[in-house]
């Protein structure tokens, strides 16, 4: 069992609650909370650091466009098992999603009847920040997180009404159609004082008004694009092919999945964003522009939650010979995802509590396209990122 004994009580809200990722984190801390003696997948499950909320002590709320009690979304993705099913079934029947804002314009192809139809941006923030209240009051918890587990968003062009906070305060008066649903959520909790991850591609606090926001108003954020399976592979292998002096002439990728993610990024626009923060990886590990780095997602329904990622990479050794390596992973997508949307949940809320606002890059383990603080490049090397996290933590590695 988890070494944390915090004796604190956190409350989650989780942007997409009715998603894969989040019915299966919420599932997984029942089955936690009910006695279950295995922590697999759960990176900081034997870490023991003052104040680190154990997991029995987290408890959760959320917006999705689905407005289905949690069991039942649970049993449409099917990611558990019978038995999770069966077991956590009382618990997740009992949470259903708060009505959520959504916008067409930013996430084609993913739409529901529990959509709140807020006037305008100020109205939908003013939505959002009420939701926070409340859940706080009846959560009894003693601080509140928020991630978001949504579906990816476009990006937005760079506009100005997004590089400052001024600019973005007056963009929010006028209902700027550049700013998305991540955005106002991002806005929403920073305004409310509630740290705030980015599980998802989408631009939300990192765009720069809103690390602007988060540094002035001293809240936790962090983000974006949770690192779980291909791209996690990518940044454990590309430092030790560096190490060895290994060229990576060509490494190609792709994925198949049939999901709801999948299903979103079937858009062109919300794939064009995914497919940026998987891309920026390699050269920035490796030292050098691989011309030859291509990366494809493709939805392919049979596979539910079931991912395939298939990687071939193409390297030159000594006296210039060609070798390859490929690497086959078949993994259970929100199996993976989970386990770090709840550890991104337990360390923002560490980070409030010690007085840590603005972007915190020891999250960076979690994420594909890390938000850095002060505009240097971020880290990218997997080993690297873990000491950056355990030294933070301070925990022994």
């Amino acid at each position: 069992m988890s070494l944390a004994q915090s004796g604190r009580k956190l409350g989650v809200a989780v942007v997409g609650l009715g998603g894969a990722v989040a019915t299966t984190a919420v599932a997984g801390i029942e089955v936690i909370r009910r006695g279950a003696n295995r922590l697999d997948g759960l990176p900081l499950a034997d870490v023991s650091v003052p104040g680190l909320v154990d997991y029995r002590d987290m408890v959760f709320g959320g917006w999705d466009l689905d407005g289905s009690d949690l069991a039942s979304a649970a049993s449409n993705h099917r990611v558990l098992n019978d038995s999770q099913l069966g077991e956590t079934s009382d618990a997740l029947s009992a949470i259903r999603p708060w009505p959520a804002i959504g916008s067409g314009e930013f996430c084609r192809g993913v739409t529901g009847a529990n959509k709140f139809e807020a006037p305008g941006h100020r109205a939908a923030v003013e939505a959002i920040a009420s939701d926070l209240r409340r859940f706080r009051k009846t959560s009894g918890a003693d601080g509140i997180v928020m991630i978001n587990l949504a579906s990816t968003e476009r990006t937005p062009g760079d506009d100005e009404a997004l590089n400052s906070l001024d600019a973005f305060e007056r963009a929010l008066d006028r209902d700027d159609p550049s700013i998305g649903p991540a955005m106002l959520y991002a806005y929403a909790a920073i305004e409310s004082g509630v740290p705030y991850g980015n599980f998802t591609p989408s631009l939300a606090a990192d765009a720069p008004a809103l690390k602007e926001f988060a540094k002035a108003r001293n809240v936790p954020v962090a983000g974006k694009d949770g690192k779980t399976g291909q791209t996690m592979m990518k940044t454990v292998l590309a430092p030790a092919l560096r190490s060895r002096a290994l060229h990576v002439d060509g490494w190609f990728s792709t994925n198949i999945l049939g999901n709801r993610d999948g299903e979103a990024l079937r858009d062109k626009d919300s794939l064009a964003s995914k497919l940026d923060t998987k891309g920026k990886v390699l050269d920035s590990i490796l030292g050098y522009h691989v011309e030859d780095h291509l990366v494809d997602i493709r939805y392919y329904r049979p596979r539910g939650d079931d991912k395939e990622a298939w990687d071939n990479i193409d390297i030159s050794g000594f006296l210039g010979h060609k070798m390859q390596i490929k690497v086959n992973f078949l993994c259970k997508d929100s199996v993976l995802a989970a386990p770090l949307a709840l550890e991104i949940a337990r360390v923002l809320d560490l980070a409030q509590q010690r007085g840590d606002g603005g972007v915190q890059e020891q999250l960076s383990l979690f994420f594909k396209a890390p938000m850095v603080g002060n505009g240097h490049d971020p880290e990218h090397a997997f080993h690297a990122q873990e000491r950056m996290l355990m030294d933070w933590l301070g925990a022994p590695q």
